[in-house]
This record gives C-alpha cells, sequence and structure tokens, in this order.
C-alpha cells in the first residue's frame, strides 16, 4: 500500500510513520521533502516563503511518482504544501495557484496513492515543547481539514482515501491496523 501522511508542522506525523514501520518492517519510509532536500544543499529562507513551498511541494511530487515500491509511507504529500502555500501567499496578500503543468503532477502523484493519513492538532496539544511558527501551525491545520474533510480543491475524487487518525501514539498505530493498512 503506498500511503502519506499529511499534518501541520508539529502534528505528530514523523512519529507516526516511525512507530508505524516498527509495527510493519516490510514499508520503506520517505522522509519530507524539506529534509530530503536540506540534504542536496537547497538553502531555505528562515521562515515559510512561497519559493521554498513551490520546491518542497515539486519535490514531493517527484518523490510519490518516481517511487515503485509498493509498501511505501511518505513523510507529507503535496496537500500539505498546498495547505501552506495557500495560507502563506494569503499572508502576503495573494492567491497562489499552480500551473497547468504542475497541477497535472500533483493529479498524478495523489491519483498513484493508496490512502493519505491525516493527523490534525488536537486539544490539548499533544507538544509540550515551543514551536515555531504557531499561528501558522493552526492555519495549516485549518486550511487541511477543509481540503481533506471538504475536498473544496476537487483533488480527491480520483485520489486516495482519506483516513483521519487521532489519539496516543499507539492509539495512531492501532486505528490504522484496524482500517487494514500495514
Amino acid at each position: 500500500m503506498r500511503i502519506a501522511v499529511t499534518g501541520t508542522h508539529g502534528s505528530g506525523k514523523t512519529t507516526l510513520i516511525e512507530d508505524f514501520c516498527i509495527a510493519n518492517p516490510h514499508y520503506e519510509h520517505v522522509a519530507e521533502p524539506y529534509w530530503l532536500l536540506a540534504q542536496q544543499g537547497v538553502v531555505f529562507a528562515d521562515g515559510p516563503s512561497v519559493a521554498d513551498l513551490e520546491e518542497q511541494l515539486k519535490q514531493s511530487c517527484s518523490l510519490i511518482l518516481e517511487t515503485s515500491e509498493t509498501n511505501v509511507v511518505f513523510d507529507r504529500c503535496p496537500l500539505d504544501f498546498l495547505a501552506y502555500l495557500d495560507v502563506v501567499s494569503a499572508g502576503e496578500g495573494f492567491e497562489w495557484s499552480p500551473d497547468g503543468k504542475l497541477l497535472v503532477r500533483i493529479e498524478k502523484a495523489l491519483a498513484s496513492l493508496d490512502r493519505v493519513v491525516f493527523v490534525p492538532l488536537r486539544r490539548p496539544d499533544d507538544i509540550t515543547v515551543s514551536i515555531e511558527f504557531p499561528k501558522l501551525r493552526l492555519r495549516v491545520d485549518a486550511r487541511l481539514k477543509t481540503m481533506l474533510r471538504e475536498d473544496d480543491l476537487g483533488l480527491l475524487v480520483d485520489g486516495p482515501q482519506v483516513v483521519e487518525v487521532a489519539g496516543a501514539r499507539q492509539e495512531r498505530v492501532a486505528r490504522l491496523g484496524q482500517l487494514g493498512i500495514g
């Protein structure tokens, strides 16, 4: 099964993936685009920028489309970056949208996934340390909820099934097992 885990920063995505891969060692974990690009020497701005997010969106599409593994879990997917781009561009006073070629890649990448696992923020917050850009974090979480629950961009019609997981670490992994993921 080809799975992508999505959510705002500090929601527990990577922790869920690590726990899932321990319980399901036959799955390959593909790190999020930011870290892969940073390892390649890409230098990012000090804060979120449209240019950096576009680069990560393109990398996310490439990772998904170029990975032929059938048992793979991706840390983030194009939906993450679309949510960030919506929020960041609105803060800069404009509405961002992908060009036609990028939109086709986004649609193909999403269609190649079997499941998107959404990890929403919880109240009280699971993260007890200070998280960078807390307002951005909340806005992206809200944007992802709308994108995933209502498919307001129309990207999920022919795409993956969306599954939302909540609860403690063990509960999240168990929930995936109950849904036949793993």
